[in-house]
């Protein structure tokens, strides 16, 4: 019977937190003619058409250099990041590419095309209370009745973390084991949107993108107040799915694959948000010929 209502709370979470704009922005050296829609739509693999990837600073900031060619975003516009640590990151993105290029692993291109072309057209306050709403199905405020070795496995994982950010921020998140959730204080709710609003449009993408990850408000502010791996956030959001790995077994390359892939987003992610909140400069590329 539980396995059943986790079924059904999972597919709940999936209307309820299915996102404006997929986060899957296509990348490429020019224009894109496709619609704004279309043009964020995974592309498909291509040959590499490029020997050197290198960085230079203009007016606007950082810009990726493909050859002599200038990286552009899917709507035309200049590739250009805030800072040289994230310049290098993206570059090196590009440069680890092999024979094909497969944008499909290039989280971090993604997320700053979507930064610079803002596809679905969202303001702050819009990312801020897209990222909040995920309190109302953050994972590890869910809880189950049975069975009571998933139930203590479950508290004893997912409260520490819970009173951590309850204590960190001084706000009440509790869990609950209703298919409804937890009900979250409105100031629970007010005093997190604040704090998400010190940061900037960049770091906020990337947020929200790992929040969509994880599908937990809680666990990426544990890895944002750098309280949490990535390795330790992945697997608490997968504690369900780990707990029936170990009792059932497990398809090697399919739970193996989605495991990997969550890691690599979720870093991403992370990584770019933390970039593009920190001010740096790299003294010296990493990637100068």
């Amino acid at each position: 019977m539980w396995r059943c209502c986790l079924r059904l709370r999972d597919a709940g979470r999936r209307l309820l937190n299915q996102p404006r704009g997929a986060l899957t922005a296509s990348v490429g050296p020019g224009p894109n003619p496709l619609s704004a829609a279309r043009a964020y739509a995974p592309p498909t693999e291509r040959k590499r058409f490029y020997q050197n990837v290198s960085i230079t600073q203009g007016e606007g900031g950082f810009e990726i250099n493909l050859d002599h060619r200038k990286l552009k975003t899917p709507q035309a516009k200049l590739f250009t990041v805030p800072s040289e640590a994230l310049a290098i990151a993206v570059a090196t993105e590009w440069d680890s590419q092999q024979d094909t290029i497969k944008f499909y692993t290039m989280h971090l291109t993604t997320l700053c095309n979507t930064s610079l072309d803002n596809p679905t057209q969202r303001n702050k306050d819009q990312l801020i209370q897209a990222a909040v709403k995920f309190l109302d199905t953050d994972t590890i405020c869910y809880r189950v009745e049975e069975p009571a070795t998933l139930v203590e496995l479950q508290r004893n994982e997912w409260d520490p973390v819970i009173e951590w950010a309850e204590q960190r921020y001084d706000v009440e998140i509790g869990s609950s084991t209703s298919i409804m959730g937890p009900s979250i204080p409105a100031r629970t709710r007010d005093v997190l949107a604040s704090h998400l609003a010190s940061y900037n449009m960049w770091a906020l993408q990337g947020i929200e993108f790992v929040v969509t990850q994880l599908k937990s408000m809680v666990l990426t502010l544990g890895l944002m107040d750098r309280r949490l791996t990535v390795e330790q956030a992945v697997l608490l959001s997968r504690l369900e799915e780990e707990y029936q790995i170990q009792k059932w077994g497990h398809v090697a390359w399919a739970h193996d694959y989605e495991l990997q892939e969550l890691r690599a987003r979720t870093a991403a992610g992370t990584l770019f948000a933390h970039l593009c909140s920190e001010s740096a400069t790299v003294k010296h590329k990493l990637l100068q010929q």
